[in-house]
């Protein structure tokens, strides 16, 4: 028996991967991918982490197999953050305009994810 895969919202991936471009125009740094997890686990599902890994590993042009971009989640997400990684990670995209993490659910637009967060593919 298998598990059928979450659905992946494509607009709310290519909306997530125009943030981090903006916020990170050279890169996510090495230091900031936990943290970058654990802000993204907030209002994404893992297909759709996985999904955006790939699209900025592709766009950079790494080089990585969608199991190599795997492990790499599961590595990092062994980690817990420190809370002003977290802050920092936070405030970058929140400067590109990610949606705030305090902001009430029931006024915000847009889908949300099986866990019932919402995260708007628009801007």
């Amino acid at each position: 028996m298998s598990v059928a895969e979450p659905e992946r919202r494509p607009g709310v991936i290519s909306r997530v991967v125009s943030w981090l471009r903006a916020g990170y125009p050279d890169g996510v740094p090495t230091g900031d991918y936990v943290a970058l997890l654990g802000v993204l686990r907030r209002r994404l599902g893992e297909a759709e982490i996985q999904a955006i890994a790939e699209e900025l590993a592709a766009q950079r042009d790494l080089g990585l197999t969608s199991e190599r971009v795997r492990e790499l989640i599961r590595e990092h997400s062994l980690l817990d953050p420190h809370e002003e990684d977290v802050a920092r990670v936070s405030e970058v995209l929140a400067s590109t305009g990610y949606p705030d993490e305090d902001e009430d659910e029931d006024e915000a637009e847009g889908e949300q994810d099986e866990a019932g967060r919402g995260l708007s593919p628009d801007p």
